[in-house]
């Protein structure tokens, strides 16, 4: 008997329709007799909505009550898909997070996993029980409920995948598996039937949103082994792995993401620490640097410029502001407009002129490039957020066709 792990997104549960047809393929893999655990997100639009109704009552909600309201979408949804299974005539139980063993740190809203009992899943799948987890929660040190930001589902089905030992982690999406670039904005993306897990981290972290770059680096640290496939269609996905078996592509996807803010702080002391104090403030604020451009010291000063994410801006804003009198910086300039497309690709670190290919590619577009950063697998552009999806094209035709 195998174990597997399937996780569903919002969409794939979206509605009753859909609550059903997921329903159908848990019980499939049930005949077989295969022991099955289930991870769900709450249903289609879910969290935003809760997100809309948190700021009618209270804009500046604490990030504990916004967890305690978050929540509630998982809840809704594992009751609903149990109900199902059990319409069918299936032996089923739904466990919220804490019940499931998820024990996390307190950052509230994107707290991390600091382990996973598992003796009630166990338990649960001893007496054959399909066992229904509500993702994207845990449970602190404070008995607080917490939420483990977005995309969190992906990270707890690696995770209870890793604490189980399970055979294979599915994650079921709305498209078939991972393409070379978004398929509803690039013409000609191609189905990649493997991947590394390697290339995947790095393309999730770029903004490709099939997967959540934490629970891939999960499945590479635990050797846990995914398959993203579609719940709409039957049929294979692509299997993410350590290793491939198809000679390595030059470049194996283009990501294009638009969550993305450049801060520049001008005016800085020229002399060594500066750098340091800077990032070290913004790191103990909890906030992830991207991209990172210093300028040639002139007249005893520099700039610094760096990408975060669009949702931590204002933190970092406020973060880079308290080092004011620290940083003597004269002021602080900040782009909520750009966008940053990336290439990856294990075969660039042995094929010369990588990155000219994909300059002329922006610059036949009349693309200007921002800032530049680069790696052994993978080099990132920022660029104006309008100019994204014809970036992106234009590359993915350059590289790939």
């Amino acid at each position: 008997m195998a174990l597997i792990v399937k996780k569903f997104g919002g969409s794939s549960v979206a509605n009753a329709e859909r609550v059903e047809n997921v329903a159908r393929i848990v019980t499939d893999e049930y005949k077989k007799g295969n022991g099955v655990v289930v991870v769900v997100s709450a249903q289609g639009d879910t969290t935003d909505d809760l997100i809309a109704k948190a700021k009618e009552i209270n804009p500046n909600a604490s990030k504990r009550e916004m967890d305690m309201l978050l929540s509630a979408g998982e809840q809704i949804s594992i009751s609903l898909l149990a109900m199902a299974i059990e319409k069918m005539g299936y032996p089923v139980v739904s466990l919220l997070g804490w019940q499931a063993g998820f024990h996390t740190d307190s950052n509230y809203t994107v707290a991390r996993i600091k382990k996973v009992e598992s003796e009630r899943l166990k338990a649960e799948l001893a007496r054959r029980n399909i066992v229904v987890v509500a993702g994207f929660q845990g449970i602190n040190k404070y008995d607080d409920v917490t939420t483990l930001g977005r995309g969190g589902s992906d990270t707890s089905a690696v995770a209870i995948a890793a604490s189980l030992k399970a055979d294979r982690c599915q994650i079921y999406t709305d498209v078939d598996g991972v393409y070379t670039a978004d398929p509803r904005k690039v013409k000609g993306a191609i189905k990649m039937e493997e991947i590394t897990y390697e290339e995947m981290l790095e393309l999730a972290t770029l903004g490709a949103q099939v997967l959540n770059n934490r629970s891939v680096e999960m499945a590479k640290k635990y050797n846990v082994e995914l398959e993203v496939l579609s719940s709409l269609e039957n049929k294979p996905g692509t299997i993410v792995k350590e290793t491939v078996k198809m000679e390595k592509m030059l470049i194996r996807g283009v990501a294009a993401d638009k969550n993305v803010s450049r801060i520049s702080v001008v005016g800085l002391k020229d002399h060594p620490g500066t750098a340091f104090k800077l990032f070290n403030a913004l790191g103990n604020a909890k906030i992830n640097i991207d991209i990172i451009l210093q300028s040639v010291g002139r007249d005893g000063t520099k700039d610094i410029s760096f990408t975060v994410s669009a949702d931590q801006c204002k933190e970092a804003l406020a973060a880079v502001e308290k080092m004011q009198d620290s940083l003597k910086y004269s002021k602080i300039v900040h782009d909520e407009t750009v966008a940053k497309v990336s290439i990856v690709g294990t075969g660039m670190e042995t094929h010369p002129g990588v990155a000219a290919k994909m300059f002329e590619a922006l610059y036949d577009q009349n693309i200007n490039i921002q800032m530049i950063s680069t790696s052994e697998i993978k080099i990132s552009v920022l660029i104006d957020a309008e100019d994204a999806d014809r970036a992106t094209n234009a590359v993915h035709a350059a590289f790939i066709g």
